[in-house]
């Protein structure tokens, strides 16, 4: 069976990290692409080569009953009611980062999809980064221990790069925090607590350019997740301490390298992390002995998240981000902004 599929937005989120990986796939067919504007033409002529349809009338989507799902690229003040018109025409979408711009809304959405037997979900294609796979990997074989600490970063050396004012939505914490929160709720779940530190290094009363924030699981196990715009030189992309061992892993997933620098899937070597960002585990085996050594990084691959869509929509199966993750990623986003920074917020349990 064959899922077609809509665009609402053809700008580099769709060109980069959803396209590419739908057009080698033959479970689904690209339909319909709506942008507001006029398509970049150099990007638009393989689709309109191969048939797609491009759009400046949403009612060309909404309406047409031949489409299954629609992903949408759009910016993030966008997303919600794109998606209730979406879900509201009773297709299945996949809305990007961040999925809305508050926790009652994202409940309203997830809500209005179980009413029209349709998928709803955002796209948390950083679940499929090689780096986050390694750390997962290790963590789940267990040579660790129990895990103690885990840290997790993205950071760049861009002074002045984020410095106008803006909604929550257009800062580094809703944009990056909720990549790397989400890994870590789909590793360990919910956490009890959250401490959180978000703010403008340079510029007083602009949107977020940092943030550290702490996710506290009962007294035993903390996770760290980490962005700054001011790191000129960086830090491990993770690092993990268990009761027997530890693991650090330097150097950002390869298949986003390869794709900002136009290599694209197929090309022989695609997405392959370099040995010399290989991951290395420090453990004491059931002898005592202490083991040291690296950690071949795991192929990341995006097109496995439109994998698990296909999966849910024609085979039934469970949905990648459950209805759980999803509102407790949404709720620990929001709650970053119920006080100014630091602040404290003891996470409630979560009543589905």
């Amino acid at each position: 069976m064959t899922l077609k599929i809509a665009f609402i937005g053809f700008g580099k989120s769709a060109n980069r990290y959803h396209l590419p990986y739908l057009n080698i796939r033959d479970n689904f067919e690209l339909k319909t692409i709506y942008t507001r504007h006029a398509a970049n033409e150099k990007m638009a002529a393989p689709y309109k080569k191969q048939g797609v349809n491009f759009t400046n009338d949403l009612d060309d989507i909404l309406n047409d009953p031949e489409i299954d799902l629609v992903t949408i690229c759009t910016p993030a003040s966008t997303h919600y009611e794109l998606a209730k018109k979406v879900i509201e025409a009773k297709k299945s979408v996949i809305v990007e980062k961040p999925f809305v711009d508050t926790l009652e809304h994202a409940k309203e959405l997830i809500q209005l999809g179980k009413d029209n037997h349709v998928l709803v979900m955002p796209y948390q294609n950083r679940r499929f980064d090689g780096d986050y796979l390694a750390a997962k990997q290790v963590i789940e074989q267990g040579f660790l221990g129990d895990i103690v600490e885990v840290e997790s970063h993205i950071d760049y050396f861009r002074p002045n790069s984020v410095n106008g004012k803006g909604t929550k939505e257009q800062g580094e914490f809703y944009g990056l925090g909720i990549h790397l929160m989400d890994r870590m709720v789909a590793l360990f779940g919910r956490p009890d607590k959250a401490v959180y530190d978000i703010r403008n290094t340079e510029v007083s009363d602009a949107v977020d350019n940092y943030f550290d924030v702490d996710l506290h699981y009962g007294t035993k196990m903390k996770v760290k997740v980490k962005v700054s715009t001011d790191v000129a030189k960086e830090y491990p992309r993770f690092i993990v301490h268990g009761m027997k061992g530890s693991f650090i892993k330097y150097g950002a997933d390869q298949q986003e390298n390869d794709l900002k620098a136009g290599i694209m899937l197929g090309t022989p070597g695609f997405g392959e992390d370099s040995p010399m960002y290989y991951g290395l585990a420090k453990y004491q085996n059931a002898n005592g002995d202490w083991i040291e050594k690296q950690i071949k990084t795991p192929l990341g691959d995006y097109g496995l998240y439109y994998d698990s869509v296909y999966q849910t929509l024609v085979n039934g199966k469970e949905k990648l981000v459950s209805d759980e993750q999803i509102l407790t990623d949404m709720e620990l986003l929001e709650a970053g902004f119920y006080k100014p920074s630091p602040s404290i917020y003891d996470v409630p349990k979560l009543n589905l």
